[in-house]
């Protein structure tokens, strides 16, 4: 029988909680799209690392492994030679850089909405993988998962040997590695849950009473049939077609056109203020409507309770400023890092809003600029920032920096929480595309600022990213529902 995403977290939302049930994730192809290990060796040949040799055999190893009937973990056991001689260090800075450039842009948005359920029941959560733990580690961190059964590498004084310590934990041999693991932790299986796509996972899914078949392969779709084990079809994440690339083509054309209407209305009306609310009204609506993005959002009364305010908003994609600037629509500017002012993707910010540019390189400097924003805000334009810095590569938060904090404190004025929750999955962080479909965003209550002081500053700011957090986590139903 098949059940959606949502069905699924809903039935582990209202099941028995605590640490004895586990929920054991796979990785490959469940957690994330794909193969990770593809990646590792594109960006191994990519540097030359990849010898002829060991490319010929990686290619021999995987076409016996799965056209001809092999062994698959062949192809791990040449895998691993290939580390030999790095150090474990390198290798897991080198898993780190692969997550932010490759990996993070393939999680499933609904395998973590999973994730998230069985934590919030207190349940064990596990991915038991096939793959290493310099795969699997930044993964398990952003989603919050604390245990990892993997394949484990060999290393002698924080050298890889090129072997494995427990041998690649496929088929038979990775259920036997839940099982041991639920053994050391007290789990009873037969209560756990179990989530896996491949047919090689049919023996881990028989260890726990609960096993879903996620996207399976025809294998284990064929064992889920007969074993009468639940499917579940979750979404992939979106990948550029036709319509995206048009839409985006279209997306910016009419941005500049919009972009262009409102500094002609000001220059023709002698009123550069109306003329900037007209350009990003325009700019962000056109823009917005040709690449096929809509904008579903609560509390936007929130928008305008109290203005001037300083706005904030976690940062996960291209497509935020386009969004922000359709919700915040007039008589507002931003702050922004100085490099920023050279990416062709800041034209609307550098163009209309006249922003307050931040040379973190010069602190006296940064400072002057900081003052110069505080002054605009108590002449009632209201004040725009993303306290991350950066764009983060998944919905997890980053770090917020307190330069938002210390200018609402100054001017006196309110903070207003902005939550984007899926703009990384229309426009991912290191692309230029946007996909067409409906954004969610929730703007919190303004925070008032008028009896904070700089001693609990630190404090304040965690308030308020928990706030984000909890929102994220607990998404407020008028936005999600259809």
């Amino acid at each position: 029988m098949n059940a959606t995403a949502a069905e699924a977290a809903e039935a582990v939302r209202n099941a028995p909680g605590g640490p004895k049930i586990g929920a054991f994730f796979d990785f490959d192809g469940t957690l994330v799209q794909g193969y990770t290990a593809n990646s590792i060796y594109r960006d191994r040949i990519r540097k030359g690392q990849v010898g002829a040799l060991e490319l010929a055999r990686v290619i021999v190893a995987a076409v016996d492994g799965t056209v001809l009937g092999g062994d698959p973990q062949t192809i791990g056991t040449i895998g691993f030679a290939g580390l030999r001689g790095r150090t474990v260090d390198s290798v897991a800075d080198f898993g780190e850089r692969l997550f932010v450039q490759k990996i993070a842009g393939t999680m499933r948005p609904e395998a973590r909405d999973l994730v998230r359920a069985h934590l919030r029941r207190g349940h064990t959560v596990v991915v038991a993988s096939s793959a290493t733990r310099v795969q699997i580690e930044p993964v398990a961190r952003d989603l919050g998962i604390p245990h990892i059964v993997c394949t484990e590498l060999e290393d002698e004084n924080g050298v890889l040997t090129g072997r494995s310590t427990t041998g690649m934990l496929w088929g038979e041999r990775k259920a036997g590695a839940v099982r041991a693991f639920a053994r050391a932790r007290g789990i009873d299986l037969r209560r756990s849950y179990g989530y896996a796509n491949g047919a090689e996972d049919i023996a881990f899914l028989g260890t726990v009473g609960r096993p879903y078949a996620l996207n399976p392969h025809p294998m284990l779709r064929r064992a889920a049939e007969e074993y009468g084990w639940p499917v579940l079809l979750l979404r992939e994440p979106k990948s550029p077609g036709l319509c995206a690339y048009l839409g985006t083509a279209g997306g910016l054309v009419g941005t500049n056109i919009g972009l262009a209407a409102g500094v002609a209305f000001g220059w023709l009306t002698g009123d550069r203020r109306r003329g900037v609310n007209t350009g990003i009204e325009l700019s962000t609506g056109i823009g917005l409507a040709l690449a096929g993005v809509k904008v579903n959002v609560v509390g936007a009364e929130n928008l305008w309770k109290a203005r001037p305010a300083v706005f904030i908003a976690n940062h996960q994609s291209t497509l935020d400023v386009l969004v922000l600037g359709t919700l915040l629509r007039r008589d507002f500017t931003a702050v922004a890092k100085k490099e920023a002012r050279l990416d062709p993707r800041m034209i609307i910010i550098g163009t209309l809003l006249d922003p307050a540019w931040i040379d973190r390189s010069d602190l006296t400097k940064a400072k002057n600029t900081l003052d110069g924003v505080v002054r605009r805000l108590r002449a009632g334009t209201s004040i725009l920032i993303l306290p991350e810095g950066t764009r983060m590569p998944t919905p997890r938060l980053g770090r917020f920096k307190k330069g938002a904090f210390h200018i609402a404190l100054q001017a006196g004025v309110p903070i207003v929480p902005i939550v984007l929750r899926n703009t990384g999955e229309l426009a991912w962080r290191r692309s230029m595309i946007v996909n067409p479909g409906t954004v969610d965003v929730a703007v919190l209550d303004p925070i008032d600022t008028g009896d904070w002081t700089v001693d609990d500053l630190d404090e304040r700011v965690a308030e308020v990213r928990q706030r984000v957090t909890d929102t994220l986590a607990d998404w407020p139903r008028e936005v999600s529902a259809p």
